[in-house]
């Protein structure tokens, strides 16, 4: 399992690796029958998704760039996880790509090298993550 791998890399990868794998669980309705989502509508949790997936990107121009070189490709992977679980429309794939893609893109504009803020809004993004993350899976399902 991947949250094995990712605990050995260290405490500031362990709460973002924790909230991937439960992203990856199906989001389910728990208890009582929902209504189900008009088709090709976004689900509720839509928001929260596309603020992750720019968290995703902003670490992964981040971490390798303060020294964890050994996720150089983690947290597209990571990305490409949720992706693959949400099976989106093409535009709402789009969407998810698009706000990696700003993540990544607003950091490698401001740092070139890392600096004691890129390391604090590594930090704020790993703990923001894991929030998000978590709070997707209790308010809308999964195993």
């Amino acid at each position: 399992m991947k949250v094995a791998a990712h605990l050995a890399s260290g405490r500031r990868g362990i709460a973002l690796a924790l909230a991937a794998a439960l992203l990856a669980a199906p989001l389910a309705a728990p208890g009582p029958a929902r209504a189900a989502p008009a088709e090709g509508a976004a689900p509720p949790y839509d928001s929260d998704l596309m603020r992750l997936a720019e968290i995703l990107g902003s670490l992964h121009y981040l971490r390798p760039l303060c020294g964890a070189s050994a996720e150089a490709q983690r947290w597209r992977g990571e990305m490409q996880g949720v992706i693959d679980t949400e099976q989106p429309s093409e535009a709402r794939r789009g969407k998810m790509i698009a706000a990696f893609n700003r993540g990544y893109s607003s950091f490698a504009q401001v740092y070139r090298t890392c600096t004691p803020a890129a390391q604090y809004a590594i930090d704020r993004h790993l703990e923001e993550g894991a929030r998000l993350a978590h709070d997707i899976v209790v308010r809308f399902g999964g195993n």
